[in-house]
């Protein structure tokens, strides 16, 4: 992983997203893409004659996120990447490169965050090394916030680079995604350390009403937290158009599942599901991800005599290629704070049958979009697939209506613009 270095400091990775990942950005280039000039300095560019009456500049933004396959990851990247495309200059500031940062895109950097080893350390500090990172980022780009995509931990390393930098303000905006909520941070080990970081954060945001209510009843937080949603592409997770890719013989449905595999997504429930609907009609399971119920997966499908008909794609980063090509998608959590997958499939035109918990109900319309049930009524579950599978009119009903929901409710241009009055809200 190639290293460059920015002014006398060590900056770990610096590169333009995409591109190939070992191509690395010149710290002086970040803006000429655009035609800006280079960053660093505030000012918009050289050479041009002073506009008549001032504009305000669109902002330089830091984003740190998880780089994994997952949902608070892919929302984090995808507004990044709008964000640019409006003017902003966009830093991403993390321990790996972002599964979506997949080509070169104008106005985005990576900044990678990366931890000295030494023996005394039975584990390596990463969040010490993340945010004398976002020091080192805000201090050599001159940049207005930090964003911060999931409470814990990266909200407290914001927090550490935030005092670090004082007497120098700079703002914090932390956006709550799920399991940081419902999950880590209701550990003992973490629990004061995500109620402070919440609490310091400039401005919090959540992705649902639900993990709004539920981080102000677990954490007792009584600063305002706004509700924005997860939001969707609709031009690119569209319908099935001609191709000559196929995940099932013709005469197959195709049932669909994408998640990062933890234990909260019910893997086994998903593949008991699939066992019943196989029996009634010919069909395959496409299982999309990675993470630490695979295996168990696996060997679940092995042992009920699946496995020439599920099949493990692993993560990939083409889900606007493979959601279109299911008839129905699968996501039956036990705990979900949105469900952006989902959305997604949605938007392809593709029904969801999932489970009514967390914010699901909120991006999911029983009966209209797709079907809801209890994560552990597999009968249901099934009775529902089966309802779909055995009606196209219905099935391409649902889709219509999906993608509607999802084109008029969760599209990309109202909820960035709700995140950039967020951001302008701190000026």
């Amino acid at each position: 992983m190639s290293r460059t270095r920015l002014g006398a400091a060590r900056a770990g990775s610096v590169r333009a997203a995409g591109g190939g990942r070992g191509r690395t950005a010149a710290p002086e280039r970040s803006r000429t893409a655009a035609g800006d000039g280079p960053p660093g300095p505030r000012g918009r560019g050289r050479g041009r004659a002073a506009p008549s009456r001032r504009r305000r500049r669109p902002g330089r933004i830091g984003i740190t996120c998880y780089s994994h396959f997952g949902g608070s990851g892919v929302v984090a990247t995808e507004l990044g990447l709008a964000l640019a495309r409006r003017g902003y200059e966009v830093h991403f500031v993390a321990h790996r490169l972002p599964s979506r940062l997949r080509r070169f895109e104008a106005n985005v950097f990576f900044h990678e965050a990366v931890a000295a080893s030494y023996p005394v350390f039975d584990q390596t500090p990463l969040n010490l090394a993340l945010a004398t990172k976002m020091v080192e980022v805000v201090e050599n780009y001159d940049l207005d916030l930090l964003h911060v995509h999931y409470a814990m931990p990266f909200a407290a390393s914001a927090y550490l680079a935030r005092q670090l930098l004082l007497p120098r303000q700079l703002g914090v905006v932390t956006t709550l995604h799920g399991t940081d909520i419902t999950v880590v941070g209701v550990e003992p080990a973490f629990f004061r350390i995500t109620q402070f970081s919440i609490q310091s954060s400039d401005r919090v945001t959540a992705v649902s009403r639900f993990l709004k209510e539920r981080a102000e009843a677990t954490f007792g937080i009584t600063r305002e937290i706004e509700v924005i949603y997860n939001f969707v592409d609709p031009k690119l997770f569209a319908p099935r158009k001609r191709s000559t890719l196929r995940l099932a013989p013709p005469e197959s449905r195709v049932l669909m599942h994408a998640s990062n595999f933890r234990q909260v997504k019910n893997i086994p429930a998903v593949i008991q599901v699939f066992a019943e609907v196989r029996t009634r009609v010919p069909s395959k399971l496409v299982m999309i991800g990675d993470g630490p119920e695979k295996a168990a997966a696996e060997q679940l499908t092995r042992e009920l005599g699946l496995e020439r008909d599920v099949l493990f794609l692993g993560n990939q980063d083409c889900m606007e290629e493979l959601l279109p090509l299911a008839d129905v998608f699968l996501l039956p959590s036990s705990s979900e704070s949105f469900g952006l997958v989902a959305l997604e499939a949605m938007s392809a035109e593709v029904p969801v049958v999932a489970s009514n918990v967390g914010g699901l109900p909120e991006v999911v319309e029983h009966g209209v979009t797709g079907f809801l049930h209890d994560p552990g009524h597999i009968a249901g579950l099934v009775s529902s697939v089966l309802r779909l599978l055995g009606n196209e009119s219905l099935r391409r009903t649902m889709g219509r209506r999906a993608r509607r929901v999802a084109r008029e409710r969760f599209g990309t241009d109202e909820m960035v613009g709700r995140y950039i009055r967020v951001y302008e809200s701190l000026r």
